[in-house]
């Protein structure tokens, strides 16, 4: 790169340096409005455990009505109990996100029986922690099936009433895993960039075809404590509590924030790796 090449960039970053502590400003000063979610219909995907039972009783308590999507059955049902005394309506679909087939059968009678989704939450996601070649086949499939995949299939089936209406929210948890990477995590790391991917140019498309009625909103943790990792360490930092990330995410979907980074630091990371 020559000379005036560099200078271009020096100046392209510093002007982004300077725009992101602008707005990051702006909104300690003007506090976005919140909005009510009370008597929407939230739909949760991988809500029988960890941050989605944990979003969902956040649901609960601002007194949406809930549908909750999960393959374990039991997990299911604890987490339904907990919104109930909550006060909150819940109906629960024992539902395998890694399969196409499951995912549009169930979005069929949400549609059918219960109504239109007016916030779906695309939380369902799995992990395995090991070299590129010590991980099997079937593992990376099913990373890419659920992590990424899935959010496709839902998205698609409730969208068009979305679309119709000009209203709606998608939420697509990520990970930090999505923007930087991590040793031993390769079909992760790949799986959640390309859900960052997705998130962005489906923004990106609805703002095209003037849809400014349906707000998208991305999470994009480090990790979490959730127990699907047995004595988690990553070099992204620290690890997270559920319910840290759960009340940033809360925020971000209350507010109609695009990307939610936990902790808020990443984000300036990720602008100084660019």
């Amino acid at each position: 790169m020559g000379a005036v090449g560099a200078v271009r960039e020096l100046a392209l970053f510093l002007g982004t340096l300077l725009y992101a502590y602008a707005e990051a400003a702006v909104r300690l000063l003007l506090p976005a409005r919140r909005k009510a979610v009370g008597g929407e219909l939230v739909l949760l995907t991988g809500a029988g455990r960890g941050l989605g039972r944990a979003t969902a009783r956040e649901f609960a308590r601002r007194q949406s009505r809930l549908v909750l999507w999960d393959v374990d059955t039991h997990g299911l049902r604890e987490t339904a109990a907990e919104c109930e005394k909550l006060g909150a309506t819940v109906h629960t679909f024992v539902v395998d996100c890694s399969k196409r087939e499951e995912i549009y059968s169930a979005a069929e009678k949400v549609k059918k029986d219960i109504g239109d989704v007016s916030i779906l939450v695309n939380n369902a996601g799995v992990i395995t922690a090991a070299d590129l070649l010590s991980t099997q086949d079937h593992q990376i499939e099913k990373m890419f099936e659920v992590n990424i995949l899935a959010h496709i299939w839902t998205t698609r089936a409730f969208l068009p009433t979305m679309m119709d209406n000009n209203r709606g929210h998608i939420v697509t948890v990520a990970s930090a895993a999505g923007h930087f990477v991590t040793s031993f995590m390769v079909a992760y790391c790949s799986s959640k960039f390309a859900a960052v991917g997705f998130h962005k140019a489906l923004t990106e498309e609805l703002s095209t075809l003037g849809k400014d009625g349906i707000k998208t909103t991305c999470l994009c943790p480090v990790f979490i404590n959730t127990g699907f990792v047995k004595n988690p360490s990553t070099r992204l930092g620290r690890i997270l509590e559920v319910d840290e990330v759960v009340k940033e995410l809360m925020e971000g979907i209350l507010t109609n924030k695009k990307m939610v980074f936990v902790p808020s630091n990443q984000s300036f990371a990720l602008l100084l790796e660019r």
